[in-house]
């Protein structure tokens, strides 16, 4: 008698086990979806300016790893340039820490700054090698 009931459960369990190996499961995929980009989750810290540009705003970065995992496409290698032609505006100015000391001038004061890089973002005129 048990071995009729040990046999009955087990043809039941091998019952259970060919309906659900029959199922299968269709997932409709729409195409990729967005999310974030290929590639690694990290960006290098070297400084190889880009310009890149996004639903018409144009920005510069460091490199373009960052441009790219901030969505935006590359323009061209070095910083944007400003819509007049010269440099500065808003974009922002990413330099290296180097210590090439310039000496620069603005206004009819002068100042020393770590390098040349540095002393043109902050809108000084570089007037010589080492420190003032």
């Amino acid at each position: 008698m048990r071995f009729a009931v040990y046999l009955r459960s087990l043809a039941m369990m091998l019952g259970g086990l060919v309906v659900l190996s029959a199922c299968t499961v269709v997932v409709e995929d729409e195409g990729p979806r967005p999310g974030p980009r290929p590639g690694p989750g990290y960006c290098t810290r070297e400084y190889e300016p880009v310009c890149a540009r996004r639903y018409g705003e144009r920005r510069t970065f460091a490199n373009s790893c960052l441009a790219d995992r901030a969505g935006y496409q590359i323009v061209r290698r070095g910083e944007c340039r400003s819509e007049s032609g010269g440099g500065g505006g808003d974009e922002p100015r990413f330099c290296t820490r180097e210590y090439r000391p310039v000496c620069a001038q603005r206004r009819g004061n002068y100042r020393t700054f770590g390098n040349a890089c540095e002393a043109d973002a902050a809108g000084w005129r570089v007037v010589g090698n080492g420190e003032c």
